[in-house]
């Protein structure tokens, strides 16, 4: 699985206050300036899509380790920071409005770094993608709404972005990194972590859902026809009165709270989706307008009429940044940390900022781990 990660935090209101948010973009700076210098752009690109590493990253800015602005303010601070032309790298999108500028900013960078038109095209793919993938693909209930997309001119990739569950009051964060995705729909997670499991979550980048997609590309391209009727009997069933209405043990009907039904199926789209005929899984979650219904739609059907069935299982891992002392949910990643500890420490010793700050993000980083000693 390619190397991502996820972190579930809280969501809290507010802004971060200039004095620090000041403060995070030259010490942001300092560090990735170093880290660059040091390590190149690859290994940029891999810390910041190490959940580890950001997340400390974050709390050696001066952040709240559980706050959801751990995610949108470090990668406000870090797209202020760093110049394109001097790191070789840019940060494009960000929070809300902000997100809706990733496309043309990507493309704005890539003429300073002279890649061609395929290399762009192929670079917003990514960038529409890994959004899509994280907010469709999988249901998880957690809504996008801050997107990262980060290049460098050597063509590679990496993206930061955030959901959030307005029920539980969290969000979710997401990391990608390009060296590592062979495939968008198959697994392109490496490791998901956070705090809590949902129930009954689809996830169709699970190796179990392989068979699901394949039912699910046949469908719409079979017509809309077959889909409304096999739709239509979909509904009957989930209003059942009798266990008759319900007995087909060849189908192997999963429990109820799977058949959370879509309130609606926009069936003039099921009919464009046909025209275009999609060869496969990512070419049909690709188009525009195939959104979190319609993948469940197609998904519900190939479980409850044709028996293959997808991943109804939450990718999320447990995680308290590394791991908790006490072993739950899982012992400390010690290995992880240490890495973390060691490359940011290196970070701020050589980093060009005030020796306070330093002080103070050394300070904040032995707090933080407790297994650092200076």
């Amino acid at each position: 699985m390619p190397r991502t990660g996820v972190a579930n935090l809280p969501l809290h209101p507010g802004k971060a206050p200039r004095w620090l948010f000041k403060r995070m973009v030259a010490l942001s700076k300092g560090v990735s300036e170093v880290i660059v210098f040091e390590y190149g752009t690859d290994e940029f690109l891999r810390r910041l899509s190490d959940p580890f590493w950001f997340q400390a990253f974050s709390c050696v800015l001066g952040y709240d380790w559980h706050s959801s602005g751990t995610t949108t303010v470090t990668c406000g601070a870090l797209k202020e920071a760093i110049n394109p032309e001097d790191f070789g790298i840019t940060f494009c999108g960000g929070k809300g409005k902000a997100s809706r500028n990733t496309l043309a900013e990507i493309e704005t960078c890539s003429e300073k770094y002279n890649l061609s038109t395929p290399v762009v095209e192929r670079l917003q793919y990514c960038s529409r993608m890994a959004a899509k993938v994280d907010n469709t693909a999988i249901q998880d209930g957690h809504a996008l709404y801050h997107h990262m997309f980060i290049m460098s001119e050597d063509k590679n990739w990496a993206v930061i972005q955030q959901g959030m569950n307005g029920e539980t009051s969290y969000a979710r964060r997401y990391h990608w990194l390009s060296e590592d995705v062979v495939s968008f729909i198959c697994e392109p997670h490496n490791a998901i972590v956070g705090d809590d499991r949902q129930e009954n979550v689809l996830d169709m980048t699970a190796k179990k859902s392989c068979s699901t997609q394949k039912v699910s590309v046949d469908l719409v391209n079979d017509g809309a026809f077959h889909l409304r009727r096999d739709w239509a009997d979909l509904t009957r069933h989930q209003n059942q009165r009798t266990l008759d209405d319900w007995h087909a043990p060849s189908l192997q009907r999963p429990s109820l709270p799977h058949l959370d039904m879509p309130p609606t199926i926009n069936w003039q789209k099921m009919k464009e989706i046909y025209d275009v005929h999609p060869t496969n899984y990512e070419e049909l979650l690709s188009l525009r307008g195939v959104g979190p219904y319609t993948i469940r739609a197609l998904a519900l059907i190939s479980d409850l009429i044709y028996g293959e069935k997808p991943s109804w299982e939450d990718p999320v891992r447990f995680s308290f940044t590394v791991g908790g002392k006490d072993g739950v949910p899982y012992p400390v990643d010690r290995k992880a940390m240490d890495e973390s500890t060691e490359i940011i420490r290196q970070g701020l010793q050589q980093a060009k900022i005030g020796e306070s700050e330093k002080i103070q993000a050394l300070q904040r980083l032995k707090g933080f781990l407790p297994s650092y000693s200076a």
